[in-house]
């Protein structure tokens, strides 16, 4: 039979994926999936921007004599989006803060970082634990290297996080969002900073909309879930477990 055996070849002459006995190949299934996985990515951001216009104020998640948390959101978010994440937390007993002034996140990696500290400073905050989300975890790693001398973080958990940068970025078109370049000098720095990898956990899918190569962080503890989207793991329940895990360390 000339070409290739259309059982164990499943693509046609023109490279197009070929049925197999009926089924779509799973080619085609991992393109939909992601392309769906995408759509209620968009969708979930949508929401909760609105959201953000809720009731909801910082004040209702100062309560609690657990450990102290501080949450950093990603660009474009305000610390709504991490709600999901911050009620699970206040209902373990811990304090909540967050960073109002941060307001959508535009800001460079060392000066929202510098802003997250003097918080920290000023509330005389010890044993922090950071939650972060996206360009979230870039701050709180860069707040442990390089501006707690005092060692008042304790740890992190990062979700979805560009630690090694996106790809995407190189075409972005505005100055804040080609930062998550892999050659930015303040992430290629951060990338060197081993040492503290050790205090980071890193949550993230098995497909990100913004990161596709993925969170994984050298000498972190790694996390990854079977979930689709940069955005909509922040509220689902697997995330949730990993969150408070890494809250409560065994």
């Amino acid at each position: 039979m000339s070409g290739g055996d259309p059982v164990s070849d499943p693509t046609t002459a023109g490279g197009e994926p070929a049925r197999v006995g009926g089924v779509v190949p799973p080619v085609r299934v991992e393109v939909v999936r992601r392309a769906w996985w995408a759509a209620l990515d968009w969708v979930y951001a949508a929401v909760w921007q609105v959201r953000s216009l809720g009731p909801t104020t910082p004040d209702d998640y100062l309560t609690g004599d657990g450990a102290p948390v501080v949450v950093v959101p990603g660009v474009y978010e305000t610390w709504h989006f991490m709600r999901p994440l911050m009620d699970a937390l206040h209902d373990e007993g811990h304090p909540v803060h967050v960073l109002a002034s941060l307001r959508h996140n535009l800001r460079p990696v060392p000066v929202s970082a510098a802003e997250v500290m003097a918080s920290i400073d000023e509330l005389d905050l010890h044993d922090v634990l950071l939650v972060t989300h996206s360009k979230g975890g870039l701050i709180g790693k860069y707040a442990m290297t390089e501006l707690d001398p005092d060692g008042r973080i304790d740890r992190m958990v990062a979700v979805s996080t560009p630690f090694g940068g996106s790809r995407y970025a190189e075409l972005a078109p505005v100055a804040h969002l080609r930062v998550f370049r892999a050659t930015d000098p303040v992430l290629s720095a951060l990338a060197q900073e081993r040492d503290v990898n050790a205090r980071i956990t890193s949550v993230y899918g098995v497909f990100d909309t913004l990161i596709p190569g993925g969170s994984e962080l050298v000498g972190a503890t790694n996390v990854r879930l079977p979930l689709g989207g940069h955005f909509r793991i922040l509220g689902d329940a697997r995330t949730r477990a990993a969150v408070l895990a890494a809250a409560h360390p065994r």
